[in-house]
């Protein structure tokens, strides 16, 4: 390059040449630059007009030597790109990364300076992740690599997203290969929220979740580090897609769960105080900083129970059986009714299928009422279970909770301990007997106790329904105005089914059969049917049903 010479020169278009600003208008620069004629730059083509001033040396490039008014026409753009394009060249061919000033923004993108020359960041080469705001970045200096030059037309078009992409690449190799699970590594902490602390490790990210601060329980992590702390941790995971290590400071400290299989051996028998009481089980503390949890299941040998808070209170002292040892999770479980003899070892024996037992009624389902044998010994009592002949929608229609009860033992589960009972098979099954005497033949009065569109149910006799389809019945109009609860209409058999605990029975065929005139050999005129009575036949089936009521009141009276 030419230096910078008082005394008169030759020059030429497309020189660059060293010059000393003699002036600075609104719109150009006067730059003295040891020619006959001094020369005239834009003012436009200095990035920052604020950092020239009178006497500042700048390079410039000749673009006229005769210009208008007898000025050289001077380049500061062209005089910079020039100069920088070595630079430029050499960046791109070895494709580095290079610091870039965001000097403004233009359409879809920005405009930054490297090496002094304008260079274009488009859009979506700002970040990663989708850009809205370009304003926000004026101003700032960033690292960006070069997409694409060309000389001729001045063009630079650099990217910051690839610079990401590139140093995220590095940091995956480096923790790939430097860094793996069980490593000892030396940290400073930078930063601390409720649940972490967030470090350094020379360069990579790495957190420490609050639990993996103490063998002991902290609110939080401030109680054990502080910010600027340099120590030492354990690399417990490294999450490769965030670039980060997952450390504990607890895996190096001295745990008090690395003896604990020796201190309480499965089987053993513990006693604790109930810290807490959860819905699905307990927490008892053993020792400080030990704690067993008791689940519901292994509370009682009872079935019945349906909350912790039936058995236990906060604060008092159980003992139980060591059913199981986490030490990587640092967890206990432990067994209550394991501290009791299994009252199921002996139920075949005890309560034999066939046998007759006394129960109390402790809860219900949908199908069926849960009974009480003895303590830890649980029954089932399906509603259909209850009468041969009486249909139950729900159990509570026939049984109250504390009820006690006499049943005989169907079936024995012992594999899901339950023993499956039932009321009616304590006396005979009488529809067979009702099936002989209420035949197809069978005309007789009911009383209608319910009305729905399907039909009508009526009383039989007392413990026995009939069903009316609505296609039997004579009356067409709306069911439920046609026919009343209470009213007593005249009915034919048409089949028992025991299946459905019922009788179907007809008003249509009644009447067929009434107006048939080989009846009239048969009945008078005013002969009409009567009420059937079934009491011997059901009278088993009506006393079982009675003492049902009698042992509700005796329960209830008891509670």
């Amino acid at each position: 390059m030419e230096g910078f010479d008082l005394s008169l020169r030759e020059i030429k278009e497309g020189d660059i040449i060293e010059g000393k600003v003699l002036k600075i208008t609104e719109r150009e620069v006067f730059i003295d630059i040891g020619a006959k004629s001094e020369g005239v730059c834009p003012l436009s083509e200095f990035k920052d007009p604020n950092e020239i001033r009178k006497g500042s040396q700048v390079y410039v490039y000749v673009e006229e030597v005769e210009g208008k008014d007898g000025f050289i026409v001077l380049s500061k753009s062209k005089a910079d790109f020039i100069l920088a394009w070595d630079k430029i060249k050499n960046v791109y061919d070895e494709n580095r990364t290079v610091n870039a000033k965001v000097i403004r923004k233009v359409k879809g993108g920005l405009v930054v300076d490297i090496f002094g020359v304008d260079a274009f960041l488009p859009g979506s080469h700002i970040d990663i992740k989708l850009v809205k705001n370009f304003s926000q970045w004026v101003g700032k200096e960033v690292p960006v690599k070069i997409l694409k030059i060309n000389k001729l037309r001045k063009n630079i078009v650099v990217s910051r997203k690839a610079a990401i992409e590139e140093e995220i690449q590095k940091k995956k190799e480096r923790i790939e290969k430097e860094f793996k699970v069980g490593d000892i590594v030396e940290a400073e902490v930078k930063n601390i929220t409720n649940s972490a602390v967030f470090v350094d490790v020379n360069g990579i990210d790495g957190t420490v979740p609050i639990h993996e601060l103490s063998t002991r329980k902290i609110k939080h992590p401030s109680e054990v580090v502080s910010i600027g702390d340099k120590m030492k941790f354990k690399i417990i995971g490294i999450d490769i897609e965030n670039l980060k290590l997952i450390l504990s400071l607890k895996a190096l400290l001295p745990s008090i769960w690395e003896e604990i299989e020796k201190k309480y051996p499965l089987g053993e028998r513990v006693r604790g105080k109930v810290k807490k009481i959860l819905d699905y089980g307990i927490l008892v503390e053993l020792e400080p900083e030990i704690i067993g949890f008791v689940h519901l299941s292994e509370m009682s040998w009872k079935k019945s129970i349906r909350h912790p808070s039936e058995i236990v209170k906060e604060g008092m002292y159980v003992d139980a059986i060591v059913l199981d040892i986490d030490k990587e999770k640092g967890k206990i479980s432990l067994g209550m009714k394991q501290t009791q003899p299994d009252p199921w070892s002996y139920v075949e024996e005890k309560f034999p299928v066939g046998s007759v037992v006394r129960g109390v009624v402790k809860g219900f389902d949908n199908f069926g009422a849960f009974v009480e044998i003895e303590e830890g010994i649980e029954g089932y009592l399906h509603i259909a279970d209850i009468s041969w002949t009486r249909r139950f929608h729900s159990p509570t229609e026939a049984l109250k909770i504390g009820q006690k009860l006499k049943l005989r033992v169907n079936e024995i589960d012992k594999k899901n301990r339950m023993i499956y009972l039932s009321l009616k098979h304590l006396r005979p099954n009488p529809w067979e007997e009702i099936k002989r005497r209420l035949t197809p033949s069978t005309c007789l009065k009911a009383i209608i106790t319910e009305v729905s569109p399907r039909g009508i149910t009526v009383e039989v006799d007392k413990g026995l329904e009939g069903f009316v389809p609505a296609n039997h019945l004579l009356r067409k109009e709306n069911l439920n105005e046609a026919y009343k609860v209470g009213e007593e209409i005249n009915l034919k058999v048409m089949k028992v089914e025991p299946q459905k605990k019922r009788v179907l029975l007809s008003e249509k065929e009644y009447e067929k059969l009434m107006e048939k005139k080989e009846l009239e050999k048969f009945i008078k005129k005013d002969e009409e049917p009567t009420r059937i009575q079934l009491g011997e036949v059901l009278k088993g089936e009506l006393e079982k049903l009675f003492n049902i009521e009698e042992e509700k009141e005796e329960g209830e009276s008891k509670v």
